[in-house]
């Protein structure tokens, strides 16, 4: 850190080494794990790498937009330091506001991201909301999401440039889809490492209401934004249901309210309570693997939980149809080929 920024929150718990396995949410890796299976996917990696320029991306933001520091929004150059410190990221990744009304944050890049973010969104919340902010696109820095997200950003303008040839543009939308899908839930990790950076749950919802469209949160009743959430979750027609699936497929980013619910969950439970007290996995145990079965199974605990509780008609299908297929599956497994636990004899 420069000597010159004073970190303003003394009392702020940081957590040194912590690894992004701390605060990533079980279907954020088991969709990643996913996404790394699609035929395909590692050679599509490898030629967007060939010819993304991550130079000229930079050079381009240099260009057009104000690059933070302690004379320029000096504000969040202190927030943007406080936030790497926080996280312990080897590196503060440099920071630019880009002029546009709408509320936008974004990390971009590969060897050495940095972070985006909109006026619209500066102007809007207030430090503690930014806080939280910043925090949540530090953690896609930290777990690596930029290097996907780019690819993704890259590859929609790719498949667009191609819809001339039916059979590569099918070839790409399928691991747009796959992208997609990893990106929503890589969100929910993220907005956990933003409550991290903040350690306020109240202004990491007063940042989502603004994003839902609570330009004043003194205007918003937050039991009630809260209960639409609940609502949301647990429709009575599948038809309902069927539309949910409809919407959320081509979106970057889970529901506003979804978000919300998720993450005071999270604020309420046990696992943030250690991580603030210390107890959390660190980097330097962290184990490289190329077997992905681990998060694969937690993301179908994770699945699992989620359509126990859930009120949601077509979740209680699913959840039924899974049951009976795997009670059945147990039956048939201890008959033929299982020991009385289930387990191979």
């Amino acid at each position: 850190m420069t000597e010159d920024i004073e970190v303003s929150r003394h009392n702020a718990v940081r957590f040194p080494g912590i690894s992004p396995r701390a605060y990533e949410h079980p279907v954020d890796r088991g969709a990643l794990a996913t996404l790394r299976a699609v035929p395909g996917f590692a050679q599509v990696v490898k030629a967007v790498s060939g010819f993304y320029n991550e130079r000229g991306e930079r050079l381009m933001a240099l260009a057009s937009s104000i690059r933070v520091g302690p004379k320029q929004y000096p504000e969040l150059d202190r927030l943007r330091h406080e936030c790497a410190e926080t996280l312990d990221l080897p590196a503060v990744p440099n920071l630019f506001v880009y002029q546009d009304p709408r509320i936008q944050a974004e990390a971009v890049g590969m060897d050495e991201p940095f972070l985006r973010v909109s006026t619209g969104l500066v102007e809007l919340m207030s430090l503690d909301s930014l806080r939280f902010v910043l925090g949540h696109e530090m953690g896609h820095v930290l777990s690596g999401h930029a290097v996907y997200r780019t690819i993704m950003v890259r590859l929609i303008g790719l498949q667009l440039a191609m819809s001339w040839t039916p059979v590569s543009a099918l070839g790409i939308r399928a691991i747009v889809a796959a992208l997609r899908e990893w990106i929503r839930k890589a969100e929910l990790s993220c907005d956990r490492a933003g409550l991290l950076c903040s350690q306020d749950p109240t202004a990491a919802l007063r940042a989502q209401i603004q994003v839902a469209g609570g330009i004043d949160p003194a205007r918003i009743d937050v039991p009630s934004f809260l209960q639409q959430a609940a609502e949301y979750e647990s429709v009575e027609d599948v038809r309902d249901s069927l539309l949910k699936l409809k919407f959320v497929e081509t979106e970057s980013h889970p529901f506003a309210v979804v978000r919300a619910a998720q993450l005071q969950r999270w604020a309420a439970s046990e696992e943030y309570r250690a991580i603030l007290a210390g107890d959390y996995p660190r980097r330097d145990d962290d184990a490289p693997t190329s077997d992905w079965k681990d998060d694969l199974k937690s993301a179908a605990k994770s699945y699992k939980d989620s359509w126990n509780t859930s009120a949601d008609p077509l979740t209680k299908v699913f959840s039924d149809v899974g049951e009976a297929v795997s009670g059945a599956a147990g039956k048939v497994w201890n008959k033929f080929g299982g020991n009385g636990n289930g387990e191979r004899a």
